[in-house]
């Protein structure tokens, strides 16, 4: 998976120092209760969609722009379910991270959108959809706990997105 740029410049300052970086999460839900996932080519575990945000991007607008760039769904980015932090994350080559994510529920645009889905990058090995009671085996635990939080909201919007108080 590349490095965005704005990262690269970051790490040659930083070097392999933790950095604090804006995540954005999707779950994608469609009209029939399928939930979009991606195997992730670097763990190989099943997952929401995801990705950082670049400098200035909106998070709706750029989790949208993931989606599609990830796996070809064009998503309306419809609410705000969960504001959390993650554990801090290693990667292979030394640079630490940790990530504020903003999960989000998203719709397809259309019946097409979702017959669109695809691996559109090579951040996916597989796309497919899945019914909540259908997951498959290896589903990351973050997308487990962005899943619930989904869930929850579904069920009671009006008592707003998930975070701990």
């Amino acid at each position: 998976m590349p490095i965005p740029e704005f990262v690269a410049a970051l790490r040659s300052r930083v070097g392999t120092d933790l950095l604090w970086m804006p995540g954005v999460s999707a779950v994608v839900v469609d009209d029939d209760g399928r939930v979009l996932l991606g195997q992730r080519a670097d763990s190989g575990q099943w997952a929401v969609i995801s990705g950082i945000l670049e400098p200035g991007e909106d998070p709706a607008v750029g989790l949208a722009r993931e989606v599609l760039e990830e796996t070809g769904v064009e998503v309306v980015v419809e609410a705000l379910v969960s504001v959390t932090v993650t554990e801090p994350v290693e990667y292979p080559n030394g640079d630490r991270s940790q990530y504020l994510d903003l999960a989000f529920v998203c719709r397809p645009v259309s019946p097409a959108a979702v017959a669109a889905a695809h691996v559109a990058d090579d951040e996916s090995l597989a796309v497919g959809w899945f019914a909540p009671d259908a997951l498959p085996a290896d589903v990351a635990r973050s997308s487990v706990q962005r899943l619930g939080h989904a869930t929850d909201w579904l069920a009671k919007p009006s008592e707003g997105p998930f975070f701990v108080r």
